[in-house]
């Protein structure tokens, strides 16, 4: 059994694979490909969002592997400028509609505020929408709902009116952005949390300090750092289109002591370029 064959159960029973695909800057053109090379590699969780522009290609991966579409589990996001209940339910048929699938695994607010809008207050607008979210999860047509980018406050303002407490909260999480409150408070709601950009948008890989540690356990410095984000009991979601890379990325079978874990949570000094302004709404 290798990691791609564990999963976590969420809240609602649903089993979610441990590590998945992400998609962002994946060209709609060579989604499918990317899909079909993973499946076969045996990625079974497939991670796309309307923002990104490649439901199209990921949906065409998903219907034309070799595997069954009840063996995938399939994720989308609610493009982040929605706010609006009507709007919203109107862009889930638009992802199912692209994806070319009946039903959706997985759909999430992608960010609590518009990318261009990160001070505005839309605190209403999130609970439409992510009523809309629930309707849809009511009627089956999409089976898990959460919300990605959320702080606490964002999540404590949805969970006011909800019927479903989010499944999942997507963050930006990686060794050198480690978030402990917010990821202790999803764990108090049983809010399942999934790590975007596990390799810290690759820029980690140029730390000395974490090139020494992943010598030390013989892989390498992406291999650590996804490996680091499972220990800490969260979904795991590297990006790539690189058949040798998704391999390589799910060759994981090592275990990080104690002792390293504490370090790469306490990691500091890394470089993060122009996302380091936004540790949490990157764009993602």
């Amino acid at each position: 059994m290798t990691i791609l064959d564990e999963t976590y159960t969420l809240s609602n029973g649903v089993e979610i694979p441990k590590l998945g695909l992400g998609t962002w800057f994946i060209d709609d053109d060579q989604a499918a490909d990317a899909v079909r090379a993973a499946v076969e590699i045996g990625y079974r969780n497939i991670d796309t969002a309307q923002a990104y522009g490649n439901e199209r290609g990921v949906g065409e991966g998903v219907r034309t592997a070799y595997v069954p579409r009840d063996e995938l589990f399939v994720s989308t996001k609610l493009a982040a400028e929605i706010k609006d209940y009507d709007q919203a339910l109107a862009a889930i048929d638009g992802s199912l509609n692209g994806l070319g699938l009946d039903r959706i695994d997985l759909m999430l607010i992608h960010s609590p505020q518009p990318w261009d809008d990160f001070r505005g207050d839309y605190a209403q607008g999130n609970r439409e929408a992510w009523r809309a979210l629930e309707d849809a999860h009511r009627v089956g047509t999409i089976r898990s709902i959460g919300v990605s980018n959320f702080q606490q406050h964002d999540l404590e303002n949805i969970l006011q009116g909800a019927t479903v407490v989010p499944h999942v909260n997507q963050l930006l999480v990686h060794a050198g952005n480690t978030p402990a409150e917010l990821l202790a408070y999803c764990e108090s709601k049983q809010i399942l949390v999934e790590a975007y950009s596990p390799i810290a948008h690759g820029a980690i890989l140029q730390n000395a300090e974490v090139q020494a540690m992943a010598q030390k356990y013989g892989v390498t410095v992406p291999q650590l750092c996804i490996r680091y984000t499972l220990q800490l009991g969260v979904v795991s979601l590297p990006k790539t289109a690189n058949p040798e890379h998704m391999r390589s990325n799910a060759e994981v079978d090592f275990e990080i002591s104690g002792d390293d874990m504490d370090v790469l949570r306490e990691l500091r000094d890394v470089d993060y370029g122009e996302h380091s302004a936004f540790p949490v709404y990157s764009g993602k």
